[in-house]
């Protein structure tokens, strides 16, 4: 999918030093708004079968993630040397946060750090596509719903994808629990990379756990919302609204080398392939968080 850098804002959007400087980039930043504001008004951006509106996400989406991942978690990325620019290619990431800013966080990171500007099409659960508002803007993010037809369909095109194996188990577990990898379900995951021969690319992430750290559940209030928990963290619910403001942790991202894999598409229906390969897949990721971990001594300081 081309990158369409000219439309919207660009990723280096700060206004830089100097009063000629300072007003020229501010022009530009007034006319590349007002070019966007005439696109979505006029209907001039296309959208895939999927939902993605890159446009919106160009132009809106990742500006305003981009404030979150640089300034407030200040996120430092190693590895992106092995996602490929271009072709499929299966990124599998631990989950955690009590939200799940990790995903959102993990797809600005392929973005903004690998020189080709790809697009992570994250697989998000059933939850999210049932809310409101949030399934519409998810799907405009470019995500779509966590199933081995739509994997498959996108790592056929040549897609990024991103899957978090862990689902609920590993973004609502407690803080007590922070890094320790949750079972990675049934292993859809290897059967669609199995079926489609795409590599599998391990990635961990640090940084989300300390965001809401989750120190209990309040299981009536889950039940009545019809949600997987209602968290208690230390500023969630006693602060109000502004308990919903994630705290600044420091974020670190790796890319872990291509798990390549030399069984053929009839592998993904035995069951003991799919199983050892999601289990080495597990096992790669934390090992790697446990190396991230020791880089990171202190959550809150760079």
């Amino acid at each position: 999918m081309a990158d369409t850098g000219g439309r919207g804002l660009g990723p280096d959007a700060e206004p830089s030093a100097g009063p000629g400087p300072v007003g020229d980039e501010w022009d530009r930043r007034i006319v590349a708004g007002l070019a966007f504001l005439r696109e979505r008004l006029t209907g001039d951006y296309a959208v895939d079968e999927f939902g993605f509106d890159q446009h919106l996400t160009d132009g809106l989406l990742l500006p305003t993630l981009r404030q979150l991942y640089r300034t407030w978690f200040r996120v430092e990325v190693t590895g992106t040397e092995h996602l490929p620019d271009d072709g499929a290619a299966l990124v599998v990431a631990n989950h955690s946060g009590t939200v799940a800013m990790d995903a959102l966080m993990l797809g600005v990171a392929v973005h903004d750090e690998h020189p080709a500007r790809r697009y992570l099409r994250v697989l998000g659960a059933d939850l999210v596509f049932r809310t409101p508002g949030l399934s519409e803007l998810m799907r405009k993010w470019g995500a779509t719903l966590a199933c081995n037809t739509d994997a498959e369909r996108l790592l056929r095109a040549g897609e990024l994808v991103g899957v978090f194996p862990e689902g609920f188990k590993g973004v609502g577990k407690s803080y007590f629990e922070r890094y320790q990898l949750q079972r990675f379900g049934r292993g859809g995951f290897v059967a669609a990379a199995l079926r489609t021969g795409t590599p599998i690319i391990p990635v961990s992430i640090v940084g989300a756990e300390e965001i809401y750290p989750k120190l209990g559940d309040i299981w009536p209030l889950a039940r009545l919302l019809g949600t997987p928990y209602f968290p208690i963290t230390p500023t969630f619910p006693w602060l109000g609204p502004l308990g919903l403001v994630p705290l600044p942790s420091k974020w670190l991202i790796e890319f872990g080398k291509p798990i390549e894999h030399c069984e053929g598409a009839e592998a993904a229906d035995d069951p003991m392939v799919v199983f050892n390969l999601a289990d080495q897949v597990r096992e790669t990721i934390q090992q790697m968080l446990h190396t991230l971990l020791e880089r990171r001594p202190n959550a809150f300081s760079d």
